[in-house]
């Protein structure tokens, strides 16, 4: 599988299964994904598709790694 180009697609497929098979972060399982495919964490934002980047800043967002926009605390 290392042979195949990642695109964002792939890329985003691959962090969803991550996720599916051991509940985690999508932050860790984007990192894991890297790992997997010897890639470094900076240099795959371009791998990074709107929907994940949606995820991921959620994510941070929840985690208080970054400030939200005006968001209810449903």
């Amino acid at each position: 599988m290392q042979g195949i180009i990642l695109t964002k697609k792939r890329f985003a497929k691959l962090v969803e299964e991550k996720i599916k098979d051991k509940p985690m972060p999508v932050i860790d399982a984007v990192c894991e994904v890297c790992n997997d495919r010897d890639l470094d964490t900076g240099d795959v934002g371009n791998l990074i598709s709107p929907i994940l980047k949606k995820k991921i800043e959620a994510e941070a967002i929840d985690l208080n790694m970054m400030k939200g926009g005006a968001q209810l605390p449903l």
